[in-house]
């Protein structure tokens, strides 16, 4: 049977630094019925990468930064400090690099190009769509904590146009926080998501690392340079509980996600290796560790206890070279949205393909008033959603929940069964091993997921 898939030009999997670059990356190209048999492999996989190992840095580092970095410095006074904070994002890191190995050799073992078709592959249909739902819950989520970025960077840019403090009572009614995001997202990001394709946002990538190391350089600036109306905080030194700790974990998930991504752009390789990928990747890693503690530790230490979810919110509204910060992050969601409502869609298309047991030349006719009308439906719920939550605090914290999956479950699964297919293969003390690691990650993303869950349920409703 051959195999059909939305968006699978091989032109489209070359890589490059337009804004598209995402979306081929997270979407779900495959709408078959089953996976691929071990002998059929996919067409892709005759043509060689031509992304150079640089190239894969950038890529892999351009994936994982992004307005996450927003939420560090909060998730620094969460952990109970400089220290504790440091301290859980470097043993985070450890399993975040190794969850990108992991997904790399179970690429290269099953032949698949993407996260999804991986899952498939080796852990079996059940894993696999539940792999395209959490996709889908995640990219639903992160468009509606984009939209609650976009308000809370609008509230202060318009404090200061209209002389006057954010939120104040008696202000005009265009000046409302749920006027000027609807106004926003239908001037702007609904014509951006109804297209089929999304390559014409050329420069959308490079816009997103531009804001993203400017943000992070004016925190560090600022900390080391403070305004004199800035007083800082008292800050904890210590964790306060042991829980606390671990409530900041979803922030740092969020932040280092960059594994649903991570597949294609191993594949688009020169030389599609293992061990070039895992330098690759703790390369990248590094880097945006370097990023992310930069703007966490100065951010944390610049306001302490007090700092906002939203980082930027806590500098003063008047501040020129934070405002310029703002413009960035607005500029940089507003092309973000599209790009991650074109990945959702893509595999909520796959799913209900699937579910109908339609080929995509079958249902071509349908496409377009079937994307419209999903398109509507989802900029609206996210719409709605953003505007009842002014919190991007809780809305991170339940996608970084998800993201655990990405990073630990998913992988751990993937290992598992990959060496319980080499069982007869490979030495006994390496298997148990191997398997025990698959066995750890599994059980610390289920332990980060729990917890954001109910946090969401108990805590926030009980409250």
């Amino acid at each position: 049977m051959a195999q059909l898939s939305i968006n699978s030009d091989l032109g489209e999997w070359g890589l490059s630094t337009d804004s598209g670059e995402r979306a081929r990356l997270l979407q779900s190209p495959s709408v078959d019925m089953a996976p691929k048999s071990e002998g059929e492999a996919s067409p892709e996989v005759v043509g060689r990468g031509t992304t150079s190992t640089l190239g894969a840095i950038f890529i892999v580092v351009n994936a994982c930064l992004g307005a996450g970095l927003l939420n560090f410095p909060a998730a620094f006074s969460t952990a109970g400090g400089v220290a504790a904070g440091i301290t859980l994002q470097m043993a985070m890191l450890v399993f975040i690099i190794s969850g990108l190995v992991i997904l790399a050799y179970c690429s290269q073992a099953s032949n698949e190009r993407t996260y999804q078709e991986v899952v498939w592959a080796v852990c079996g249909k059940l894993t696999g769509v539940l792999c395209e739902v959490a996709i889908a819950i995640y990219t639903f989520g992160t468009c509606i904590a984009f939209l609650i970025i976009i308000g809370d960077q609008q509230d202060k840019i318009i404090a200061v146009m209209a002389k006057e403090p954010a939120g104040a009572s008696g202000s005009p009614w265009y000046t409302d926080r749920k006027f000027t995001i609807s106004l926003t997202a239908f001037l702007f990001i609904l014509p951006l998501s109804i297209p089929r394709e999304i390559g014409f946002q050329k420069y959308a990538s490079f816009l997103s690392v531009v804001g993203t190391w400017y943000v992070t350089a004016i925190i560090i600036i600022k900390y080391i340079w403070p305004d004199k109306e800035m007083t800082p905080a008292d800050a904890l030194n210590r964790p306060a509980s042991w829980i606390a700790v671990f409530n900041a974990m979803p922030t740092i998930c969020f932040g280092f996600q960059c594994h649903v991504s991570s597949v294609p752009v191993f594949n688009s390789m020169r030389q599609p290796e293992v061990k070039t990928w895992g330098g690759v990747v703790t390369a990248a890693m590094v880097i945006a560790l370097a990023v992310y503690m930069g703007t966490g530790i100065c951010g944390f230490l610049t306001f302490g206890d007090a700092v906002d979810p939203d980082v930027l919110l806590s500098y003063p509204s008047e501040d020129m070279a934070v405002a310029v910060a703002r413009a960035f992050i607005i500029l940089s969601v507003l092309t973000s949205y599209p790009i991650l409502h074109f990945c959702g869609r893509a595999v909520v298309e796959g799913l209900w393909l699937r579910y109908q047991g339609m080929p995509v030349e079958e249902d071509v006719g349908r496409e377009r008033r079937r994307r419209v009308l999903q398109t509507l439906v989802w900029f609206l719920l996210t719409l709605l959603l953003a505007l009842f939550i002014p919190d991007i605090g809780k809305v991170i914290s339940v996608i970084g929940g998800l993201a655990a999956c990405f990073i630990f479950v998913f992988p751990g699964l993937c290992l598992i069964q990959a060496k319980l297919s080499e069982m007869e293969e490979v030495k006994p003390a390496s298997w148990w091993a191997m398997v025990s690691y698959g066995v750890l990650l599994v059980t610390l993303g289920a332990f980060i997921f729990g917890q954001t869950t109910a946090n969401a349920i108990f805590v926030d409703l009980l409250a």
